[in-house]
């Protein structure tokens, strides 16, 4: 199983900045090192959509910049919630991390276990694919609004959770 980060894509309207693809509403673009152009920029305008335009708040149920909280769960200082219906947790049990789908729900929810270091080489995958996008958006920002370049691709590494990574 990979694991990649994903952001959910609606239509783009009246988005100027630069190119965006044609998606569907509530379809799913990976974010990594390969997206095309337009798929970039329609990754930014999203992310500037959903956060307003200083790029402050990640997001909110299971945003993308709240990856580090897996790191959390990992170092065993932590429980990660994946956002909400079916309100689905990760916690580190021993070597192990259970990933209880449906917690809030009956006692008989899902559970799945997963070898800690398995987790870490996913979540540091994850976070590599962040880095490898943030570098195609910088290089679209520099392309498209050469003026606005830095501040717009350090927004994006805030939204990101990447400004400080370890």
């Amino acid at each position: 199983m990979v694991t990649r980060p994903v952001l959910e894509i609606f239509a783009a309207d009246d988005f100027a900045l630069w190119p965006v693809g044609e998606h569907e509403s509530f379809g799913c673009l990976v974010l990594n090192g390969k997206p095309t152009p337009t798929e970039v920029g329609t990754a930014v305008m999203r992310i500037a959509d959903r956060n307003g335009t200083d790029f402050v708040e990640p997001g909110r149920c299971n945003g993308l910049g709240t990856w580090r909280d897996r790191l959390d769960v990992l170092d065993g200082t932590g429980c990660a919630h994946f956002g909400h219906d079916p309100s689905s947790t990760a916690e580190r049990v021993g070597d192990t991390v259970r990933l209880t789908h449906g917690a809030y729900g009956t006692d008989g929810s899902p559970v799945t276990g997963l070898p800690a270091d398995q987790v870490r080489r996913r979540v540091a995958d994850a976070q590599q694919d962040l880095q490898d996008f943030l570098g195609l958006a910088g290089a679209r920002a520099e392309q498209h609004l050469s003026a606005h370049a830095a501040p717009v691709t350090a927004a994006l590494a805030r939204a990101l959770d990447l400004a400080s990574s370890p």
